[in-house]
Protein backbone atom coordinates (compact mmCIF):
# COMPACT_ATOMS: atom_id res chain seq x y z
CA UNK A 1 0.00 0.00 0.00
CA UNK A 2 2.75 2.48 0.91
CA UNK A 3 4.63 1.61 -2.29
CA UNK A 4 1.48 2.34 -4.26
CA UNK A 5 1.04 5.71 -2.56
CA UNK A 6 4.70 6.65 -3.07
CA UNK A 7 4.65 5.54 -6.70
CA UNK A 8 1.43 7.44 -7.32
CA UNK A 9 2.81 10.65 -5.82
CA UNK A 10 5.99 10.33 -7.89
CA UNK A 11 4.01 9.64 -11.08
CA UNK A 12 1.65 12.58 -10.56
CA UNK A 13 4.50 15.00 -9.77
CA UNK A 14 6.44 13.81 -12.83
CA UNK A 15 3.30 14.22 -14.91
CA UNK A 16 2.79 17.77 -13.66
CA UNK A 17 6.40 18.70 -14.46
CA UNK A 18 6.18 17.37 -18.01
CA UNK A 19 2.72 18.81 -18.63
CA UNK A 20 3.91 22.28 -17.59
CA UNK A 21 7.05 21.99 -19.73
CA UNK A 22 5.04 20.87 -22.75
CA UNK A 23 2.47 23.63 -22.25
CA UNK A 24 5.25 26.20 -21.85
CA UNK A 25 6.71 25.24 -25.22
CA UNK A 26 3.39 26.08 -26.91
CA UNK A 27 2.59 29.06 -24.69
CA UNK A 28 5.99 30.68 -25.23
CA UNK A 29 5.78 30.18 -28.96
CA UNK A 30 6.70 26.80 -30.36
CA UNK A 31 8.66 28.54 -33.12
CA UNK A 32 11.25 29.63 -30.53
CA UNK A 33 11.68 26.02 -29.45
CA UNK A 34 11.89 24.93 -33.10
CA UNK A 35 14.60 27.53 -33.70
CA UNK A 36 16.50 26.30 -30.65
CA UNK A 37 16.27 22.71 -31.92
CA UNK A 38 17.60 23.87 -35.31
CA UNK A 39 20.55 25.56 -33.57
CA UNK A 40 21.39 22.20 -31.96
CA UNK A 41 21.25 20.40 -35.30
CA UNK A 42 17.88 18.80 -34.55
CA UNK A 43 15.17 19.37 -37.19
CA UNK A 44 12.85 22.12 -35.96
CA UNK A 45 9.70 20.05 -36.50
CA UNK A 46 10.89 17.79 -33.68
CA UNK A 47 10.02 20.63 -31.27
CA UNK A 48 6.34 19.96 -32.01
CA UNK A 49 6.75 16.25 -31.37
CA UNK A 50 8.63 16.80 -28.11
CA UNK A 51 6.10 19.39 -26.92
CA UNK A 52 3.19 17.03 -27.63
CA UNK A 53 4.95 14.11 -25.92
CA UNK A 54 5.60 16.27 -22.85
CA UNK A 55 2.09 17.77 -22.76
CA UNK A 56 0.08 14.63 -23.54
CA UNK A 57 2.52 12.29 -21.82
CA UNK A 58 2.53 14.40 -18.69
CA UNK A 59 -1.26 14.48 -18.57
CA UNK A 60 -1.38 10.72 -19.18
CA UNK A 61 1.07 10.14 -16.32
CA UNK A 62 -1.08 12.21 -13.99
CA UNK A 63 -3.98 9.90 -14.81
CA UNK A 64 -1.84 6.78 -14.91
CA UNK A 65 -2.82 6.05 -18.52
CA UNK A 66 -0.39 4.36 -20.94
CA UNK A 67 2.21 4.81 -18.24
CA UNK A 68 4.80 2.45 -19.68
CA UNK A 69 4.53 3.96 -23.17
CA UNK A 70 4.81 7.57 -22.05
CA UNK A 71 7.48 6.65 -19.52
CA UNK A 72 9.56 5.25 -22.38
CA UNK A 73 8.91 8.25 -24.66
CA UNK A 74 9.80 10.71 -21.92
CA UNK A 75 12.94 8.74 -21.06
CA UNK A 76 14.05 8.99 -24.70
CA UNK A 77 13.24 12.70 -24.69
CA UNK A 78 15.43 13.28 -21.65
CA UNK A 79 18.32 11.20 -23.05
CA UNK A 80 18.26 13.23 -26.26
CA UNK A 81 18.06 16.49 -24.28
CA UNK A 82 21.09 15.52 -22.22
CA UNK A 83 23.24 14.50 -25.17
CA UNK A 84 22.25 17.32 -27.53
CA UNK A 85 21.78 20.34 -25.28
CA UNK A 86 23.09 19.74 -21.79
CA UNK A 87 26.10 17.43 -21.68
CA UNK A 88 28.55 20.10 -22.81
CA UNK A 89 27.33 22.42 -20.03
CA UNK A 90 28.10 19.84 -17.35
CA UNK A 91 26.22 18.17 -14.55
CA UNK A 92 25.59 21.33 -12.52
CA UNK A 93 25.88 23.85 -15.35
CA UNK A 94 27.95 26.96 -15.87
CA UNK A 95 27.57 30.65 -16.66
CA UNK A 96 23.95 30.71 -15.54
CA UNK A 97 22.93 27.74 -17.70
CA UNK A 98 21.33 24.73 -16.07
CA UNK A 99 23.22 21.47 -16.25
CA UNK A 100 21.79 18.08 -16.95
CA UNK A 101 21.09 17.04 -13.36
CA UNK A 102 17.34 17.71 -13.63
CA UNK A 103 17.09 16.01 -17.01
CA UNK A 104 18.91 12.99 -15.59
CA UNK A 105 16.56 12.79 -12.60
CA UNK A 106 13.43 13.21 -14.73
CA UNK A 107 14.70 10.64 -17.22
CA UNK A 108 15.47 8.13 -14.47
CA UNK A 109 12.00 8.56 -12.94
CA UNK A 110 10.38 8.22 -16.37
CA UNK A 111 12.43 5.06 -16.96
CA UNK A 112 11.15 3.66 -13.68
CA UNK A 113 7.58 4.04 -14.92
CA UNK A 114 8.48 2.62 -18.34
CA UNK A 115 9.75 -0.51 -16.58
CA UNK A 116 7.38 -0.78 -13.62
CA UNK A 117 4.17 0.71 -14.98
CA UNK A 118 1.68 2.58 -12.85
CA UNK A 119 0.56 1.69 -9.36
CA UNK A 120 -2.87 0.33 -8.55
CA UNK A 121 -4.03 3.95 -8.20
CA UNK A 122 -4.14 4.56 -11.95
CA UNK A 123 -6.37 4.28 -14.98
CA UNK A 124 -4.04 1.60 -16.32
CA UNK A 125 -4.82 -0.53 -13.29
CA UNK A 126 -8.55 0.15 -13.49
CA UNK A 127 -8.85 -0.44 -17.24
CA UNK A 128 -6.39 -3.27 -17.76
CA UNK A 129 -6.37 -5.15 -14.46
CA UNK A 130 -6.37 -8.94 -14.93
CA UNK A 131 -8.32 -9.52 -11.75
Amino acid sequence: MQNNIGSTILRVVLGIIFTVHGFQKFQGGISYTADFFDSLGIPGFMAYIVAVIELVGGAALILGLATRIFGALLTITMIVAIFTAKLSIGFIGADGLAGYELDLALGAIALYFALAGASSFSLDSQLFSKE
